[in-house]
């Protein structure tokens, strides 16, 4: 039996295929959108009538191979990742996520993992491994055999809103530059408020927000769970806020830095390491639940094994700090995830906005890429808002396995301001400053490398490579206003 056949017919499964049918039913969902994550991190799939749930979930549907590259072509104008040449994926769908949508009561969606076509010459029916929300599955269930712990995750996803000029492109931002501003946050209580009700029906449970200090800068929050279903929330977020811009005639902005001299547009990823726990619906107070249980479960309960076990509060017990050793390691390599386009890079360059260039660990020291937030809790700070969570997780991972696994000493929690050390002249250890020696970094970092198997790397790596060269090739309105008039 291959891969795809074990998955598809899995009994658990077909149980939720059947309870799928029942929430179609009961909630008259007429259409479905069955989805997958691409390399960049854009939902992708297909859409099909409800009446043919049941035949596509055992079947599954078929898609390129470089839909997983988002099929796009290189500046040379070769495809990216696969050739035409390529067979066609087959996407199935996962049950578990299955919800209808609020703003469109009559379609619904699904996430799906990927597998290879049933009639490959290598490895027919076999995992596809240029999918990375079900590499970061397979990753975390590979860690939780291992280890017996459980990655938990929550994440900070700020984003602009901005306005639309009549060339549709943006034209500033819908509210002055004023961190923490009741005022500001006000004047986009229209959009939090839809936001919000759009995240609780889709079983993201909303806990806090604030206007933060960049035009029409917002940060919601959602709790925490396993990594798996926040990164599905985060992508999920992001649809939302897309939809939200539709209805309001404005622009849901995840770009890293559209602006200079204000602060950029981070992703926070907050996370701990546990043992134990239970999976527990969540009512969400005058809602009925559309869609299926796992798509409002949160894991609650169980030992958290970063909290402190010696007289330093601050100091993680063992467990928490040899994850933190494994990931100070890779910190560079690390980065290529984390900050994963050109433009990811104004964020870690413009000074003064407390972005993580230092590649070190401390306790509350944002100048650092890793801190101790708060006692049981890390936070990884070189991580933007146009990250692709599953490829970022799976390095987490990847680097916390190697540090368990040897037990690497992080070193000294570093309490100076950073910041201050290098302008004084003193020598510091800096993340890259550059997508291109990000990926220089990446490559040449197994543990991380391997953390994106087979196809996975060969996809990410011609994407990124081409991106960068593309930006060293362009010639941008800097060149002409550095170097127009240099001469005579």
């Amino acid at each position: 039996m291959t891969p795809l056949e074990a998955y598809s017919l899995d009994p658990e499964r077909l149980e939720g295929v059947r309870a799928v049918r029942a929430v179609i039913d009961r909630l008259g969902i007429e259409y479905i959108y069955y989805q997958f994550v691409s390399v960049t991190g854009r939902i992708v799939g297909k859409g099909a009538p409800a009446d043919h749930w049941e035949n596509l979930a055992a079947r599954g549907f078929q898609l390129v191979y470089g839909s997983t590259a988002n099929l796009y072509t290189s500046r040379a104008g070769r495809y990216l990742g696969y050739g035409p040449e390529a067979s066609e994926l087959v996407g199935i769908a996962d049950p578990e996520t299955f919800v209808q949508l609020p703003w469109e009561p009559r379609v619904a969606r699904v996430f799906c993992t990927l597998f290879r076509n049933r009639e490959e010459a290598i490895d027919p029916g076999g995992f596809l491994s240029a999918d990375c929300r079900g590499n970061l599955k397979r990753a975390h269930a590979d860690f939780k055999a291992k280890h017996g712990l459980e990655l938990r995750l929550g994440t900070e996803p700020e984003m602009m809103w901005l306005r639309k000029g009549d060339d549709g492109r943006p034209d500033g931002g819908l509210t002055k530059p004023n961190c923490y501003h009741i005022d500001q946050f006000e004047e986009l209580r229209p959009i939090t408020l839809k936001v919000t009700e759009y995240c609780r029906r889709m079983g993201l449970d909303a806990i806090q927000g604030d206007h933060e200090d960049a035009p029409g800068q917002l940060e919601l929050n959602w709790t925490y769970d396993n990594v798996e279903r926040t990164a599905d929330r985060l992508t999920t977020y992001r649809q939302i806020c897309a939809q939200v811009a539709r209805e309001f005639g404005v622009i849901a902005c995840f770009m890293s830095k559209p602006f200079m001299h204000v602060s950029a547009n981070g992703c926070h990823h907050n996370f701990s390491l546990w043992e134990g726990g239970d999976d527990e619906v969540k009512q969400f107070s005058g809602l009925e639940h559309a869609g299926m249980p796992g798509v409002f479960s949160y894991v609650t309960g169980g030992t958290n094994r970063f909290l402190p076990d010696g007289n330093d509060p601050r100091m993680p017990a063992d467990t928490g700090r040899f994850a933190a050793g494994g990931i100070v390691r890779h910190l560079s390599a690390l980065t290529a995830l984390g900050a994963s386009t050109v433009n990811s890079y104004r964020r870690l360059l413009d000074l003064g906005y407390w972005a993580p260039v230092y590649n070190n660990w401390g306790y509350q020291n944002r100048t650092c890429a890793l801190r101790v937030s708060a006692p049981g809790r890390f936070e990884y700070r070189s991580v933007d808002s146009m990250v692709n969570p599953y490829l970022l997780n799976a390095g987490l991972l990847a680097a916390m396995d190697e540090g368990l696994s040897e037990q690497v000493d992080p070193g000294p929690l570093e309490q100076r301001n950073i910041y201050e050390m290098e302008l004084a002249g003193e020598k510091v250890h800096k993340l890259p400053t550059n997508l291109g020696a990000a990926l220089d970094a990446i490559t040449a970092d197994d543990c991380i490398r391997n953390a994106l198997p087979g196809e996975m790397w060969d996809v990410f790596i011609d994407y990124k490579r081409d991106e960068w060269d593309r930006f060293l090739a362009t010639v941008t309105q800097w060149d002409v206003d550095t170097y127009i008039d240099c001469l005579p």
